[in-house]
């Protein structure tokens, strides 16, 4: 635990000025964000006595090491780059609303020829327009089924929509007159693109002005006595009234706003949103956080807005938001939404009327949120905490081990050897942290060879990453001893970058350090490996040959899920009802997922390898010139130089090389019909036997 006065800044040091400050731990890790009209005052309010702060402000002055700030021009411009470094570094001690689930949209592709209409999730893409969220995916489909009578959008798949144009015959939705049939050229694109656009208009509020006009045009239709047109004409307008009743009007004015509601305790907060456009409820979705920053409501709420519209632009932002409560600084969230939305945006506290009567009912579905969540999670968390407890007691470790690396080799018969490293954080698996390593020490099944050089690259990345950093000086080890922990690993000793992603390899210039998570940086509380004993010792030596001796190491092993510690002839067996023992074999069970994923991969690309992806220069598009020209790689083998430069895009330089190396390629194995077992050859005309 650190002393805050060891890295409290003089006060002359820091400015008066708006800006956004950033807290470090001990490993450089960002670990708090946030902004300031003034930073030599709101820094000051961190620094008093540790008595008189917060809980979680002391818990989080003590984990810190050090505090930096940056100056910007405008109150604004702190409000987006808090956020913009809140989502980058991913701070453990910001309030960060996590969605317990990704909400569906009404989505229409605008970007395609012809635009289709269906159901997202995820990422919003570039020239989609969407509508929502839904709180589930069938509300979406009754709401299209109906309005597709009136305007038939393609719904169908791009693999649908391509069969179709080629036989000449649409999809049922085609022959029952909920679909255009753009692909057989019912419809041209011009007239298909203007069906989406008043199928866009119809979602986005401007329901009133269609209906009318379709009601005008059935009467006139009634009156030249075209009554099947007139008939149809009525059952179009009730369809959308249909579709509009599943949507009822709760703002008699028309209002787009969005309502947002919390409720809160002194652990969590939920929130919930409504999306109300055209005087509807058009969609609805809620968060919940563990309130690890000690902010209040006004603080929850700019948090709120943060987060719900930090991506959005245009119309996503609406002209109105109600809250429970202004933010600190009101006119700054306000103009940043502006700034977002391109034109005026309203914030308010709903005070009376219809629009403070539902902001009661948006608060009602907060508190029932925190209620289901807490019936939820309030155990888990409770439970969490006891299965650490009881890993730190059974192992002997001195605290629970808050982050765990497991690791796994998996194989295939000795071929494809790969093995994974899984990250668990506080019980929970950290995917962004996920490892994946290639076996290439060696050649052949040795699963506890292969877990001495997995641990043995990590932590010499962990070392080496040490050492870029200035944590601490290189001590080189005398000849003939061990080095003490922290040394780096001798010049020459050989690292892979392709164990993680990214460009920068070991021996790169020192980049600046700006709180992003590194390859290796952060070491463990507690190794484990998959397997028993002698997996537990070569993990163990590896350990020791590195210098680390502040790193606990276990193995579970899955034949009776005992728990081996190194050195011991004897396992610790945890209750079957531990919960310890189920958290260890969770973290197990992933890193064997994992890897077993990895390796499956690794062989598929193995077996779909051709020849030809060994020469040099040949890229995918020529790849596929020479098969389509030849047929098959057996023919292309046969075929002459000459032959080979009469392909479209391929020089004699290029047919030179692909002649060679087709050359020197073994034959492949006869293929075998196991149910017959006459060999298979190949002939002009494909596969025969």
């Amino acid at each position: 635990m650190a002393d805050p006065s060891s890295y409290r800044p003089k006060p002359g040091q820091i400015p008066d000025s708006p800006g956004v400050y950033r807290f470090r731990d001990e490993h450089r890790r960002v670990i708090y964000v946030g902004k300031a009209k003034n930073l030599r005052q709101r820094l000051a309010n961190y620094f008093q006595d540790l008595a008189s702060l917060h809980p979680r402000t002391r818990t989080m002055v003590t984990t810190a090491a050090s505090v930096e700030w940056t100056v910007v021009s405008t109150e604004v411009e702190a409000l987006q780059l808090e956020y913009s470094w809140i989502k980058e570094y991913d701070p453990r001690f910001n309030v960060k609303y996590r969605d317990d689930k990704s909400y569906p949209y009404l989505a229409v592709t605008l970007d395609e020829e012809f635009p289709r209409v269906q159901v997202m999730r995820g990422a919003k893409k570039k020239g989609v327009r969407y509508f929502g969220p839904y709180g589930h995916a069938w509300a979406i489909r009754e709401t299209v089924d109906l309005m597709l009578r009136v305007f038939p959008v393609r719904t169908c798949s791009a693999g649908v929509f391509k069969n179709a144009a080629r036989t000449g015959r649409p999809c049922l939705l085609g022959y029952i007159g909920k679909c255009s049939a753009p692909c057989v050229g019912r419809v041209t694109p011009e007239e298909h693109r203007a069906l989406a656009e008043d199928f866009c208009d119809f979602m986005a509020g401007r329901t009133g002005s269609y209906i009318r006009r379709l009601e005008k045009d059935m009467m006139a239709a009634a009156e030249e006595m075209e009554y099947e047109r007139a008939a149809r004409l009525r059952d179009d307008v009730e369809a959308l009234k249909r579709a509009l009743e599943k949507s009822a009007v709760v703002l008699a004015d028309a209002t787009d706003a969005d309502l947002i509601a919390l409720a809160e305790d002194e652990l969590e907060a939920a929130v919930q949103i409504f999306h109300v456009r055209g005087g509807r409820v058009r969609g609805q979705r809620g968060w919940v956080t563990d309130r690890v920053e000690n902010v209040g409501t006004q603080g929850l709420v700019e948090h709120a807005l943060q987060q719900l519209y930090g991506e959005e632009t245009g119309d996503a932002v609406p002209k109105e938001v109600l809250v429970p409560a202004l933010p600190e600084d009101p006119d700054a969230v306000s103009q940043w939404l502006a700034d977002r939305r391109g034109s005026q945006v309203s914030l308010r506290v709903p005070q009376r009327g219809d629009k403070k009567d539902l902001m009661a009912t948006v608060q009602r579905n907060a508190q029932q949120a925190l209620v289901l969540h807490k019936t939820k999670r309030a155990s888990d968390l409770t439970t969490r905490s006891r299965a650490l407890e009881e890993i730190a007691e059974a192992l002997g470790l001195d605290t629970a081990p808050l982050r765990i690396e497991c690791y796994d080799i998996s194989h295939l018969q000795g071929d494809d050897v790969v093995a994974s490293m899984v990250v668990f954080e506080d019980g929970l698996a950290r995917k962004s942290e996920y490892r994946r390593f290639q076996i290439k020490g060696f050649e052949g099944q040795d699963d506890v060879r292969s877990m001495h050089e997995v641990i043995g690259r990590r932590f010499r990345r962990y070392l080496q990453d040490k050492e870029r950093d200035g944590e601490w000086e290189e001590t080189p080890a005398a000849a003939g001893t061990s080095a003490p922990a922290g040394t780096p690993a001798p010049a020459g000793t050989p690292v892979d970058a392709a164990d993680v992603p990214g460009p920068a390899a070991v021996g790169t210039e020192p980049r600046e350090d700006d709180g992003r998570p590194k390859r290796f940086a952060y070491p463990p509380q507690l190794v484990v490996v998959d397997g028993g004993q002698p997996q537990v010792a070569a993990a163990r030596r590896a350990l020791d040959e590195l210098g680390i001796d502040d790193i606990a190491v276990c193995g579970l092993a899955k034949r009776l899920e005992e728990v081996w510690l190194p050195d011991d002839d004897d396992p610790v067996v945890l209750p079957r009802s531990s919960e310890g023992l189920y958290l260890l074999q969770r973290v197990r069970d992933e890193a064997h997922r994992f890897a077993i994923t990895y390796q499956r991969a690794k062989r598929a690309k193995r077996i779909r390898s051709s020849p030809l992806d060994a020469i040099s220069g040949l890229g995918e598009t020529r790849k596929q010139a020479l098969i389509k020209h030849f047929g098959s790689v057996k023919k292309l083998k046969q075929a002459t130089i000459d032959e080979i430069c009469e392909v479209p895009g391929i020089g004699r330089r290029t047919a030179e090389s692909v002649a060679v190396a087709l050359a020197s390629t073994a034959p492949a194995a006869p293929a075998v019909n196991t149910a017959t077992g006459e060999i298979i050859e190949e002939d002009d005309g494909g596969t025969t036997s």
